[in-house]
């Protein structure tokens, strides 16, 4: 066997992702359970599985329900512009089957391949998967509830056909250059996690769609500069204090009918979540520009008419939960609220978690109880830092499902669990699944296992007991003497990285090899902690609280930790890049060197949603722009002394964190006479870096640019 050195196994391993087993599928039976997994640790095709579960004490059995080699005859995939789009919004890297939908049985799942339809039966015995000849490109079918149809977006318009082929129709066509239906927009999958555009009826009668228009939003240009002769892509980005989309929902029934659901548009221009199962009607979440004010909205199917069921307001901002709103089952809403200084599970107008939980995510609304996941709330005895776990809540309020230290999730149908967990000393994700809360079965990963162990300390650093992650090289004792300190944060809002979780700190522990102490801190404005840390960062402070915290962390480990705090570096991407750069340009007397990767510079750059959620809109807030932006229109606002080595990492391609904003900083960088390096990432690299080469060359120049800039401070 070949031996790869770490970078290049993690990059062609996609960070030890390949080969394990994801997007799982409970029958509501429970006699079985579909789920997506590649064949081996790099090969990065996924394929359709499912794992049969007998009624009585007989072994399962795994099986293959649609292989996209064969599907496809052994060509390469052809991915069209708005799935291509689709896996950008949700960092998708690998190939094949990479998103399913099954019906309401979990009979019959529906995918696309290179903008191709097919269907796969889940019984056993029942002959596997088959194309659906239909107008494409087809992205993201979804089967009826009944299994008797199948809607996808095409070319702007959504469509349906029947399950064998046949009857194929247009229920909505688009009536503009920029209109399309059942697709999210921009914000909606970037920022929202509403990453879909369609939601069928439970009686499979009829689906609510969304209409996109995005004829005001914004274009930008992203074009390939090694590649002259290729055309410019036109994208609509909606930036900050800039026209969203217009999005609208209407009823289409399968009968050719059309009925428009209203609701105040112009108040709430945000259509953050669509829910509708048998328990009652359909239930939209709709959300207000500025965050501050939401409406829980029950829709009258008869008139499109909705009416207000709850609304939720915020003095700071109003955040989004995945899966809520959920009904149970006796038609009693659940949702996710911060109140009393706690984030709880609310059943109607009732609290049935306190202060003792983080609510997370609703995992399974379907029984007699409510699957959460939580991490440590503000009234926990023990803050279990990094760890997410579990939870059944009742009436009588929540009973913790698992015990041991790390992260855990959970997929739930019926009597069957799917619960994958993580653990902080040991690689990859163990998937159990389980029966009445018994062990039935393990599905296998084929992920490989890495070339490195992650040795982590958590801890908590300061007075506000920020949460951290400490990593030395492996082998290190304290005879040693202190090392070289490399931060390594997100940092921001939405990334948490001090996770119970071996595989997170893998390349963490790598640059420790190389002779760092490695420190990740999570400061104010990351999540799974409070309502109040999470909003630590607002009132226009977001640049200097996230910063202030990083330095705060920093000094008080160096009491208990060998840290030289005269060579200190930073490096980070995305939000982790903007840090760095700030980092490194307003307090060079603590950071001496910094890799931005990825730098969102200028907060007028990025989308509506995100940015105005922290900073207000910036014709009302122009200064909060300016004093929370890297470089602005008239330059770098806080230039420290002295100058520190800056390297900068951009993909051309990258249609999230325009490269615009390397660009720009690199301007200011040179007009003000500051040293600093560009890594310009060519060859449709975007924000994120799945190609192997470029992944593991990353982290290799990185080294070597710290290694080369990290001296002594003088």
């Amino acid at each position: 066997m070949t031996y790869l050195s770490f970078p290049r196994q993690h990059a062609r391993t996609q960070r030890f992702t390949l080969g394990a087993p994801r997007s799982f599928a409970v029958a509501p039976g429970g006699e079985r359970v579909a789920f997506l997994r590649s064949r081996s640790g790099t090969d990065t095709a996924q394929l359709l599985w499912v794992l049969d579960l007998p009624a009585g004490e007989g072994a399962p059995v795994e099986r293959i329900a649609a292989d996209p080699a064969e599907l496809l005859g052994g060509s390469q995939e052809d991915l069209p512009a708005a799935e291509k789009a689709r896996r950008e919004r949700s960092r998708e890297g690998s190939a094949g089957v990479v998103a399913y939908a099954v019906d309401g049985a979990a009979a019959t799942a529906a995918f696309a391949l290179s903008g191709r339809l097919f269907t796969a039966s889940l019984l056993p015995g029942a002959g596997g998967a088959r194309e659906l000849a239909v107008r494409g490109p087809v992205v993201d079918p979804r089967p009826s509830p009944d299994g008797r149809w199948v809607a996808f977006a095409a070319g702007g318009a959504l469509r349906v056909v029947a399950a064998d082929g046949s009857d194929e129709k247009a229920l909505a066509e688009p009536d503009g250059e920029q209109v399309t239906w059942g697709l999210a927009e921009f914000v909606a999958a970037e920022e929202m996690g509403r990453d879909r555009g369609f939601w069928w009826a439970p009686d499979s009668s009829a689906l609510l769609a969304a209409r996109v228009d995005e004829s005001a939003v914004q274009r930008r240009w992203i074009s390939e500069p090694s590649r002259p002769e290729q055309a410019p892509v036109e994208v609509a980005y909606p930036a900050a204090g800039t026209p969203n989309a217009d999005v609208s929902l209407a009823l289409l029934g399968l009968d050719g009918s059309r009925r428009d659901i209203e609701w105040d548009r112009e108040r709430f221009p945000y259509l953050a979540a669509v829910h509708w199962t048998a328990a009652g009607p359909p239930v939209l979440l709709v959300q207000a520009r500025d965050q501050r004010t939401q409406h829980y909205l029950t829709v009258d199917l008869a008139t499109g008419a909705t009416s207000t069921a709850v609304v939720e307001e915020d003095r700071i901002w109003l955040d989004l939960f995945p899966d809520v709103p959920a009904l149970r089952p006796d038609g009693t809403l659940l949702r996710i609220t911060d109140t009393g200084g706690a984030r709880v599970l609310m059943a109607g107008g009732k609290a049935l978690t306190g202060g003792g939980l983080h609510i997370r995510a609703v995992l399974d609304a379907g029984g007699a109880d409510v699957l959460v996941s939580a991490s440590a709330g503000p009234d926990a005895a023990d803050p279990e830092t990094g760890q997410i776990h579990v939870h059944r809540v009742t009436a009588d309020g929540p009973v913790r499902v698992t015990q041991e230290p790390g992260v855990h999730h959970a997929v739930r149908a019926g009597e069957v669990t799917v619960l994958v967990s993580t653990a902080p000393d040991s690689p990859g994700a163990t998937a159990r699944v389980l029966r009445s809360g018994r062990e039935v079965a393990r599905i296998a990963s084929y992920a490989e296992k890495p070339s490195l162990t992650a040795r982590v300390t958590f801890t908590e650093a300061g007075k506000r007991g920020i949460p951290c992650a400490v990593l030395l090289p492996t082998g290190y004792v304290e005879g040693d003497g202190p090392l070289p300190v490399l931060m390594d944060p997100y940092g921001g809002p939405h990334g948490q990285r001090v996770v119970a979780a071996h595989n997170a700190h893998l390349v963490s522990q790598w640059f420790a090899d190389q002779g760092f102490a490695v420190v990740v801190a999570d400061g104010r404005g990351t999540p799974g902690r409070s309502p109040e840390w999470e909003k630590g960062i607002s009132g226009g402070r977001l640049a200097e609280v996230v910063l202030e915290d990083q330095i705060d962390a920093l000094q008080a480990l160096a009491e208990d930790f060998p840290l030289d705090l005269g060579r200190v570096a930073i490096r980070g991407w995305s939000f982790g890049g903007t840090l760095a750069a700030l980092a490194v340009l307003r307090r060079p007397d603590v950071f001496h060197a910094g890799v931005a990767g990825a730098p969102l510079t200028d907060q007028r750059l990025y989308d509506t949603h995100y940015t105005e959620r922290y900073l207000g809109h910036p014709a009302e807030q122009a200064a909060s722009y300016d004093r929370n932006s890297v470089v602005t229109a008239d330059g770098i606002p806080e230039l420290a002394e002295p100058a520190r080595p800056l390297m900068i990492v951009h993909g051309f391609a990258d249609d999230n964190v325009l490269v615009a904003n390397a660009l720009r900083l690199s301007t200011a960088l040179l007009a003000a006479g500051r040293p600093h390096e560009v890594l310009p990432l060519s060859g449709g690299i975007t924000h994120m870096t799945p190609q192997e080469q470029v992944a593991e060359n990353l982290l290799l120049l990185q080294v070597a640019f710290l290694r080369r800039t990290l001296t002594p401070a003088t």
